[in-house]
């Protein structure tokens, strides 16, 4: 069976099962979900707990072994496997196939693992895992989802957030959820459970953002122009480097007034990406940018680096950092 995140509490106060595995890519929910499975197989009395790290080289044989063994002082088992590169390969895959088609009694396997692709899903290990346990799938959350999320956390705690608080809080952190979690955790401590407003967050918390120059990229070729300036600001308050950030913008922007060339000669847009390239998780933002300039702005915006080129190495009395801004508001066709 399948589990949302927010079925598993509900589901783990009943039966457990003998198989769990959690997979995704967000460490914060994939950790609280893990401690969460943890936590009610110590309840129902599996004291035993062994942890293997299946890395490169693991010899599958010690999965089979550990399932076999029993232990003196305790009746039930947990073992916490975790895969950190998500691919158990064709030997870990039969393994794994093998223990649920047989799986030991009063034994517990919870199963940590990256997101997994359509074609590790339908692997015969996974539906093995599927049929005989439960498949917990933790997805990120979005810029969009975040205030719910922050919301939610804060009233668990026992704040009382306006909308302000919240938004101002969503920003700081970023998508950042661990930050979030020990912003919170900050916030309850000094300040102590009740209303909370803008005011009061502003005197407790610390600017987490994550900011690097990927996302400032990604960001601006989303069109979304206030949140790209507010990573670039951030860049630029964590020291980075305006030649760091240019390096990046300028790269993105070859590489799409090319392709923006190739589409205005005839060439199809896919065609002109593969040519490009793309990794194919890129594709479809790149497409869209691509479309949303023409080919003379591309063009134009490769003179602006250039500029903001001189800017940074002082041969231009420009501000370095309005050149960039401009560039970045320009990417996301503000």
């Amino acid at each position: 069976m399948r589990l949302r995140l927010e079925q598993l509490e509900s589901h783990l106060r009943k039966p457990l099962l003998p198989v769990y595995l959690v997979t995704g890519d967000e460490p914060l929910q994939s950790g609280e979900a893990a401690d969460a499975i943890r936590a009610a197989a110590r309840a129902a009395g599996f004291a035993q707990r062994e942890v293997i790290e299946a890395g490169p080289g693991f010899d599958w044989n010690g999965l089979t072994a550990e399932a076999a063994s029993f232990s003196l002082f305790a009746e039930k088992k947990l073992i916490d496997l975790r895969l950190p590169s998500g691919k158990p390969g064709r030997e870990g895959g039969k393994a794994l196939a093998d223990y649920c088609a047989d799986p030991p009694p009063d034994t517990l396997l919870l199963l940590t693992l990256p997101r997994l692709d359509r074609q590790q899903q339908s692997a015969k290990w996974f539906k093995a895992i599927e049929k005989l346990g439960a498949v917990v799938q933790i997805w990120p959350i979005g810029p969009r989802e975040l205030p719910r999320w922050i919301e939610q956390r804060l009233r668990t705690a026992g704040l009382q957030p306006t909308r302000e608080a919240v938004q101002l809080l969503a920003d700081r952190v970023e998508g950042n959820l661990l930050a979030a979690r020990q912003e919170i955790d900050k916030l309850l401590l000094l300040h102590g459970p009740g209303p909370l407003d803008a005011e009061a967050l502003l005197g407790a918390v610390a600017d987490s953002a994550r900011y690097d120059v990927f996302e400032l990229v990604d960001t601006a070729l989303r069109g979304e122009t206030g949140r790209a300036l507010r990573i670039l600001e951030g860049l630029r308050g964590e020291g980075t480097a305006a030649a760091v950030v240019l390096w990046a913008l300028h790269r993105e922007i070859a590489q799409l007034a090319g392709i923006a060339i190739a589409a205005a000669r005839g060439v199809s847009i896919d065609h002109a990406l593969t040519r490009a390239k793309v990794w194919d998780k890129r594709k479809p933002l790149l497409r869209r940018a691509v479309s949303r300039l023409r080919p003379a702005q591309w063009l134009a915006l490769l003179s602006d680096c250039q500029q903001a080129d001189c800017a940074v190495k002082g041969a231009d009395p420009l501000d370095p950092w309005l050149q960039l801004e401009r560039i970045t508001a320009r990417i996301a066709h503000a």
